[in-house]
């Protein structure tokens, strides 16, 4: 009797816990819902006017990556208590997102990055560096565009190429290198998603990768620029340049 009774008690209190904690407080550090996108941007529509246009942002390095250079600073929010509860999807509060503006001189706007592709990127960046380190170049596969090269996968000791999951849809997407070993994720597979199913009027010359943005609250971090030819989205001539 006595084994029943201790296979009973943790199953009870896993069923406790499902009571204790309804499906939205399970959820709400998963995926940032319009309603936590909509209350940092007000806070920081706020904060901007009370500080005669300046944004409540990390200092980062001017070659930090467009989608990664203007990560909200919440403690510069709460200073003038602007926000309460942080997004339970933030990555201050336990989430696996951290939460940026985009277009900041122009239009600054609230998105998210998931950090889960940040890790996925620098664990593949950290043995195509150790790599490079050891036999002088990287481990660059076959040409793709100029300056865009698959990654020589079997060189770092893989039994198959890398891939990230996408932020935009159910996809798996590959990655390539620069020519000095950079690692980026090529959205290529997405972007043609959404030139197929939205409405836009991005043209040959013009960054397409706001077409995700404009549609979804993810940012594509980790990417090279794309422009649009015949339909299709492709690498622009210029070296990859997050």
């Amino acid at each position: 009797m006595k084994p029943l009774l201790y296979f009973l008690l943790p199953l009870t209190a896993l069923l406790l816990t499902g009571c204790l904690y309804p499906n939205n407080e399970l959820q709400k550090n998963k995926i940032p819902n319009q309603q936590q996108l909509e209350m940092v941007q007000n806070a920081v529509d706020t904060y901007q006017e009370r500080k005669n246009g300046l944004l409540p942002i990390k200092t980062k390095d001017q070659d930090t990556p467009i989608f990664q250079k203007y990560p909200v600073e919440f403690g510069k929010l709460k200073e003038l208590n602007l926000i309460g509860e942080l997004p339970g999807t933030s990555f201050e509060n336990g989430g696996h997102y951290q939460y940026v503006i985009i277009h900041p001189d122009t239009d600054p706007t609230v998105k998210v990055l998931d950090l889960r592709t940040t890790e996925e990127v620098r664990s593949l960046q950290v043995k195509v560096k150790f790599y490079r380190d050891n036999n002088r170049y990287p481990p660059l596969g076959d040409f793709v565009a100029p300056g865009v090269y698959e990654l020589d996968y079997e060189k770092l000791g893989m039994d198959e190429p890398p891939m990230i999951n996408s932020p935009y849809s159910e996809h798996k997407l590959p990655v390539f290198l620069d020519e000095q070993g950079q690692v980026y994720i090529d959205y290529r597979k997405d972007l043609y998603t959404y030139l197929r199913e939205e409405e836009h009027n991005y043209e040959t010359g013009e960054d397409i990768r706001y077409l995700l943005t404009d549609h979804t609250p993810f940012v594509p971090a980790y990417s090279t620029t794309y422009t649009v030819e015949d339909g299709e989205p492709v690498f622009t001539s210029d070296e990859p340049s997050t």
